[in-house]
Parts: structure tokens; C-alpha cells; sequence
């Protein structure tokens, strides 16, 4: 919460905590709790002193709250008066100086504001995207990217540090197809009957690395054996192609600290380690000459297998591996995976091999991201990946901003499917919440500009000119101005970015109001500099949300 809500709560807790002292001769009581109200016509905080008091004070609830306000001070607080509601609920109106120092506190706190320490600097380590590098982004990756992206901007708001890490699946069955796929085209330049199987990678991008490949090479990598082609071939196409994952995930303003490579863990021997030390757990066995994990020793559904009979370890090993890692050597104090809603029972397994590990398995967090919709002219849109037609990140951000992009991407939970509407993304009316945002943002800077163009700033009003902001419309505003720390960290907490697109959104809704209702120039002086001081505090606000979301504020439109 705000710094300023909670000397409010605080002067609350001290100064009920006082009066019973007064009233009861009591000053260790039960602890009651201070609530923000459904309905702030019923006051800004209630207290459940009262009823909380009861049996320790042998006494009806209504009774105790009569002695409780009879015996309260509040002089000198954020508080400016108090009633007793229903049974014996307590409920608390804020004075004007709270919301006079609300706006001076934005003002003063600038780009900082909304931030706090709440993480206690605590290492988080946010992965996210991690697409597959044998071909193009799709549309999941550019939900997950938007969804990582802002989570890491939130977390580091809410005080933790932060890092921001792509896992480069370079390795396993995806790059042997991958390089099969690649193989194949490359001889088909060259010989008649090469036929693609179902399973391989048909797209564009397959067949243009091959003829580069052909262009660089000719056909000197024809007539060689099948490892060395593949390998030639891979070692050709796949730093083009995470090179190419790296400037497109740029262009949607993401950058991340480390780029991990899943190669890395072969060569490390750290795969093979993990294997080693789960034999030495007791937890595998093995059974028709694979390893199999006792994953149902840890709560899964069934055990799992580690190596095939081949002697090859299953897809599952190098990401224990690389888990451990996170954890266990870099000692990340929490990691957050973004994955989609197919890995739902990946992680049980997961965890149950980093127990077995002895890594703190409760540490690592994955959030579930479901599946996106495109949606045009009503029609969902059909693609298929496999096919070649799929509609990719680039693709997309060719006809969509980037800032309708991010902002869609994170206006629902993560959890929740979403249909992108294509139409209302590009459209530029109040229907589109990013354009009703950013044109919050425009109208705010017309509003100052203008009142310089007159000779007057925000910083030409005083503190007590700030305690005149007592209309309803200002007070609605200043209130939900005062929110906004609290709900950066509870973003944090629950992992849920969208809370951010919601909030600014509804931000932007109650300033509009605040302007239809109450002039800010043509009032005498005092009341238009504290209008002013308003307007700014709120601008600064939405540019600090906007700025989480790495989406602009625009000051003209």
C-alpha cells in the first residue's frame, strides 16, 4: 500500500488500541483488522475493534464501539471523523490533508511512485518465451512475451531484483528434426524423389536456410555422410535463427539478461550429474533397461522415464537439469517459469525430481498461460504451424502497434483464454483500451501545456491550495492515486500483470470523469493550480503504468 495509507491504517490500529486502553483499562486485546469498505460511502476504512472485543471484554459490540469512540482522539491524524455501523463495525473517513498530501507525495515521488520495497531486493529469475529456435515465433510466444515482460517490470516494482532469462532448446528431438528437415530440402535441390515426412518442419523458413546453405556450399555437402550433413547444416540455420528470436523479441521491446543454452548442461556434464544423483537418491529403478524415476513417491500420478533402453535421456532430464541450476548454483531466491496451458502435468514431475535433488522445489513457480484466439471481422482466425502459415510474431506486429500488442496481450489473467481482436487493436476509438489510455495521457499534457501557455503550473500551487480538492470526482480520483503502490504489489504477489492493464485503464476512466465535472482552468486561482497538481499526478501515474507495460505516452494524439 501507499506510504500514506498506511500511516492512515497505522494511526487507525494506534488509536483504537489507545482508547480501549482509556475506555477498558485494556491494552492487550486480540488484533482486529483495518478493511477498505465495498462501498466508500460508508467510509474509507471499518474496523472490526469491536467485534473482535467482544468476549475478552464481556461486553455487545454496539455497547464496546460507543465506549471505544466516546474515549477515541484522532487530533493530528489522517483521520477527520468516525461512526459506528450494524452490529458494532467502526467505519473511518479520511481528512483533507490525506488527500492533499496524496497529490504531493505523487508529485514529489515522480517516476518512483507506485514503487516499493515490499520484495526486499529477494533474487527472482523471471524465464519466459523460450521458443522453440528451429522456427518463427507464434502468437503463444507473443502472449508469453508480453505477460513475462511486464511480470519482471512488476516484480522489480514491487522491490525485488529481477533477471529476465531465454532457454535455448538447442538440443533433443526438436533439433534432430530440425536438422532432418533441413537435410531433406537441401538434397531436394539437388535430387528428384526426396519426399518431407508428416512430422518434419514444412515451413518457408526450412527451405530458405536450405537454399543459403546451397548458395554458400553448393553441393559439397551432397555426396557426405548423414551426420556430418545435419550437423553442417545446423551449425549453419540455428544461430540465424535465434539470432533472429533475439531481433524480433527486440522489436517487442524485450531484452534479456541471459540467453541459457540447453547445450550448455550436455556439455557441462550437469545432465548427466542429475541422473547420477537421483540413482543415488533410491528413487529410480529400472525396468526393461530404461531408468525410470518414482515420481509417485513425491505425490505424481505415475513414475516417469529418465533414459530409454537406448541409452538416450528423455527430453524431462535436461530441464530438471537446467531447474537445479536455477536454484541450486545460481541460488535464485524464487524462479518463475511462463508455460503454456499444455504443461500442466510437466511440472509435478518437475518438481518431484527437484525434490528428490534436495532443491527447494517449493521455490519455483510456473504460471499457465492458456491459448490465444485471433479474431477478425468476428471470424476466429485458422493457422497451422506445421503448414507454413501461421501467423507469427512478426506477421503480427506488422499489422498491430506494439503498444496495442502488450497492452492486449495482458488485458486477461493468464490463466484465461483470450480472443485477439485484430479490429479493435488498430481501431482508434474509446473502445480500444490502449488508445483510451494513451489519449488520457495526451489530454493530460494538452491540459498543462495549455495552462503554462496562461502562466500557470502545478509548481506554483502550495500545499494547503491541494487541501481544496474536496469535490467528489476529486476525491474518487485521488483515493484510487492512492492504490496504486498496492496493487503493484499485489500484481506481484499473485503473478498476474493484468492487474496493471485494469487498473490504468480504470485510472484513465475516473480522470475523464474528474475532468467532464470539474474545470480546471477558469476557476479562481488557488482551485485551478490544485486541479493542475491533479492532472499532473495523475498523468505521472499512468506513465509510470504504461512505462511497466513498455508501452508510450504519448503527449500529443
Amino acid at each position: 500500500m501507499s506510504q500514506l495509507v498506511e500511516i492512515a491504517k497505522r494511526q487507525i490500529k494506534s488509536g483504537m488500541t489507545a482508547a480501549a486502553n482509556k475506555a477498558f483499562g485494556e491494552s492487550e486485546l486480540p488484533d482486529f483488522a483495518v478493511e477498505t469498505p465495498a462501498n466508500r460511502e460508508h467510509g474509507d476504512f471499518a474496523v472490526n475493534a469491536a467485534l473482535v472485543w467482544a468476549r475478552a471484554l464481556h461486553a455487545a459490540p454496539r455497547a464496546i464501539a460507543e465506549k471505544l469512540l466516546a474515549a477515541a482522539d484522532f487530533s493530528g491524524t489522517y483521520i477527520d471523523r468516525f461512526e459506528i455501523a450494524g452490529p458494532g463495525f467502526i467505519n473511518f473517513f479520511l481528512s483533507d490533508r490525506f488527500y492533499a498530501d496524496t497529490v504531493s507525495d505523487v508529485l514529489c515521488k515522480k517516476e518512483k511512485y507506485g514503487t516499493s520495497d515490499y520484495g526486499k531486493g529477494k533474487r527472482v529469475l523471471v524465464e519466459f518465451v523460450s521458443a522453440n529456435p528451429t522456427g518463427p515465433m507464434h502468437i503463444g510466444n507473443a502472449r508469453g512475451g508480453a505477460l513475462g515482460d511486464c511480470l519482471a517490470a512488476v516484480l522489480g516494482a514491487a522491490g525485488y531484483y529481477v533477471e529476465r532469462e531465454f532457454y535455448i532448446n538447442d538440443a533433443g528431438n526438436q533439433i534432430n528434426k530440425f536438422a532432418l528437415s533441413l537435410e531433406l530440402r537441401y538434397l531436394e535441390l539437388y535430387k528428384d524423389g526426396i519426399e518431407m515426412p508428416e512430422d518434419s518442419y514444412h515451413g518457408e523458413d526450412i527451405i530458405a536456410h536450405a537454399k543459403a546453405f546451397a548458395e554458400k556450399f553448393g553441393d559439397s555437402y551432397v555426396s557426405v555422410d548423414e551426420a556430418t550433413r545435419q550437423k553442417a547444416l545446423v551449425d549453419f540455420a540455428l544461430p540465424k535463427n535465434i539470432e533472429g528470436l533475439k531481433e524480433d523479441l527486440k522489436k517487442y521491446r524485450i531484452e534479456y539478461d541471459t540467453w541459457f543454452k540447453e547445450s550448455t548442461l550436455h556439455e557441462s556434464g550437469a545432465t548427466g550429474e542429475v541422473i547420477n544423483k537421483l540413482k543415488e537418491s533410491g528413487h529410480t529403478y529400472t525396468e526393461e533397461d530404461a531408468l525410470w524415476f518414482k515420481a509417485t513417491d513425491f505425490g505424481c500420478d505415475k513414475d516417469f522415464v529418465l533414459v530409454r533402453a537406448n541409452g538416450v535421456p528423455t527430453y524431462i532430464v535436461p530441464d530438471i537439469a537446467y531447474h537445479y541450476n536455477k536454484l541450486c548454483v545460481r541460488k535464485f531466491d524464487r524462479a518463475i517459469d511462463i508455460l503454456g496451458a499444455d504443461h500442466h502435468g510437466y511440472v509435478p514431475r518437475l518438481k518431484a525430481a527437484l525434490t528428490a535433488l534436495g532443491a527447494p522445489a517449493d521455490n519455483l513457480d510456473v504460471v499457465i498461460m492458456q491459448m490465444v484466439r485471433l479474431v477478425r471481422d468476428g471470424e476466429v482466425i485458422k493457422a497451422s504451424k506445421r503448414s507454413g502459415k501461421a501467423i507469427t510474431l512478426v506477421t503480427l506486429l506488422e499489422e498491430v502497434p506494439i503498444d496495442a500488442a502488450r497492452f492486449f496481450f495482458n488485458l486477461r489473467e493468464p490463466d484465461s483464454h483470450f480472443d485477439f481482436d485484430l479490429d479493435l487493436a488498430v481501431s482508434e476509438s474509446n473502445n480500444n483500451p490502449v488508445f483510451y489510455v494513451q489519449y488520457a495521457h495526451a489530454r493530460i499534457c494538452s491540459i498543462l501545456r495549455n495552462a503554462a501557455e496562461q502562466g500557470m503550473t502545478p509548481e506554483g500551487a502550495d500545499e494547503n491550495c491541494l487541501l481544496k480538492l474536496t469535490a467528489p470526482e476529486e476525491r474518487e480520483l485521488i483515493l484510487y492515486l492512492s492504490s496504486l503502490t498496492d496493487e503493484i504489489i499485489n500484481a506481484a504477489r499473485t503473478y498476474d500483470p493484468a492487474r496493471m492493464t485494469h487498473y490504468v485503464t480504470e485510472l484513465a476512466t475516473r480522470f475523464h470523469k474528474f475532468y467532464a465535472s470539474c474545470r480546471v482552468m477558469g476557476e479562481e486561482r488557488e482551485t485551478a493550480l490544485a486541479r493542475l497538481c491533479l492532472t499532473k499526478a495523475t498523468g505521472i501515474a499512468i506513465r509510470n503504468l504504461l512505462g511497466l507495460l513498455k508501452i508510450t505516452a504519448p503527449e500529443k494524439m
